[in-house]
């Protein structure tokens, strides 16, 4: 087959369909090599190198009872990714993805520590219960800092991650407006609320949705109800699709996230892999809205990247796939008759 200038989707799952197998039979690996390959433009992709950035913030409306941990554990975990103690960290090692972990704002004094980027726009948002998340000034600052971590040219794909106690409240909001979904359809538990915490949760968001109507601007409404940690991962993933890096996406946060960026551009779905489906109340809603199928579905619902690196494996599998498999013809196989 002679190579022409661009690939199509079309014409690379042709080449999909000459490998050694029946059509169709590798499934959504399948449908993934395509997708890799159309980004890379080439039939024969590579994913050698991942990287995860772990951007962590505190969220003023945790005052507002709407977590079950206290606002001082965001800081802790931040010191747990640096020790190496956390979930993303035994994962990320397992897999040799090297992590970046980012305070974007958390509560409290600077964490000063050598292994730590700040790049902290003020020690948590404001209560979004009662006033807006941050100011447009802060939102842009963070979403400019985000694009630097996504402006990586020594990697082919890249996870984001979070940590930010309250920020499942944050994310709920973002996408019950973004999206037009009912509160109480996706309203959850986030890190284990009983029934009566999420009972509470949803009459505390349902107050801060009302401060707003529902025509707001992407980035104002980031501004209105987001994190810090939302908006440098936004700006991440703007700038890594933008230079044509695969975004493996995470879970319920890091789709809500996802969601603004493809309300800003929409081009940049061909360029994000959604992980997983997470656990938390509301994220199949989510992807349902957003016309995406998550890669796996494990009932996770923490974070940090967890489901991003998990997925790697099949992101790399897809690629070699569509590289190294023989076809019909290079194998000396008979194809279908």
């Amino acid at each position: 087959m002679s190579s022409p200038d661009t690939w199509s989707s079309e014409q690379l799952q042709s080449v999909v369909d000459n490998k050694t197998k029946p059509p169709g039979s590798l499934g959504r690996l399948e449908e993934l090599g395509v997708q890799i390959a159309a980004l890379q433009q080439t039939p024969s992709p590579r994913m050698h190198r991942c990287s995860l950035t772990i951007f962590a913030a505190d969220h003023g409306i945790a005052a507002s009872g709407v977590s079950a941990y206290p606002q001082a554990v965001t800081a802790q975990m931040v010191h747990n990714f640096l020790s190496g103690g956390a979930a993303a960290n035994v994962f990320a090692n397992t897999l040799g993805i090297q992590v970046t972990v980012v305070d974007a704002g958390v509560a409290g004094e600077a964490i000063a520590h050598p292994g730590l980027v700040s790049r902290r726009v003020a020690a948590g948002t404001a209560n979004s219960a009662t006033e807006p998340a941050m100011t447009g000034a802060q939102c842009a600052d963070a979403m400019a800092a985000g694009r630097e971590f996504g402006d990586r040219n020594d990697v082919d794909a890249q996870c984001f991650g979070e940590m930010g106690i309250g920020n499942t409240s944050a994310a709920t909001l973002v996408l019950h407006k973004l999206l037009s979904m009912p509160l109480a359809d996706i309203v959850g538990r986030g890190t284990g609320l009983d029934d009566a915490g999420l009972a509470n949760k949803l009459d505390v968001l349902e107050r801060a949705a009302s401060r707003t109507g529902n025509a707001l601007a992407p980035v104002d409404l980031l501004a209105e109800y987001g994190g810090f940690e939302m908006a440098m991962m936004a700006g991440a993933m703007l700038q890594a699709t933008a230079r044509g890096t695969l975004v493996i996406v995470d879970g319920f946060i890091a789709t809500a996230a996802a969601a603004v960026v493809l309300s800003i551009e929409p081009s940049a779905k061909r360029a994000m892999v959604f992980a997983h489906q997470s656990a938390e109340h509301g994220h199949r809603a989510a992807l349902d809205a957003l016309s995406v199928r998550p890669l796996l579905d494990l009932g996770l619902r923490l974070g940090e990247g967890t489901g991003a690196l998990l997925a790697w494996p099949l992101v790399q599998a897809a690629a070699a796939m569509m590289s190294d498999m023989a076809s019909f013809d290079s194998a000396g196989i008979s194809g279908p008759s």
